[in-house]
C-alpha cells in the first residue's frame, strides 16, 4: 500500500524555476521526498524520522 504524505513543503531558499525537492510526512512519521518538477506524479523517496534527522544534521554541518 502506498503511504499518503501530507503537508508538503520546500525550502524557502528554493528558486521559482521548479528545480527543487519537497518533503512531506506520513501518519506513521515517515518522511517523503519528491521532485517538484513532476507535480507530485513522480516517485517518492521514503525515510524514517531518524534517517531524515541524520540527513539534515549532516547537510547543516557541511553548510558551516
Amino acid at each position: 500500500m502506498t503511504k499518503q504524505f501530507h503537508s508538503w513543503r520546500k525550502s524557502r531558499h528554493s528558486a521559482p524555476n521548479g528545480g527543487c525537492i519537497e518533503a512531506g510526512q506520513a501518519a506513521d512519521g515517515t518522511i517523503g521526498v519528491r521532485d517538484t518538477k513532476l507535480n507530485g506524479d513522480g516517485p517518492t523517496l521514503e525515510f524514517t524520522r531518524e534517517e531524515w534527522r541524520s540527513f539534515l544534521q549532516t547537510i547543516r554541518a557541511d553548510a558551516h
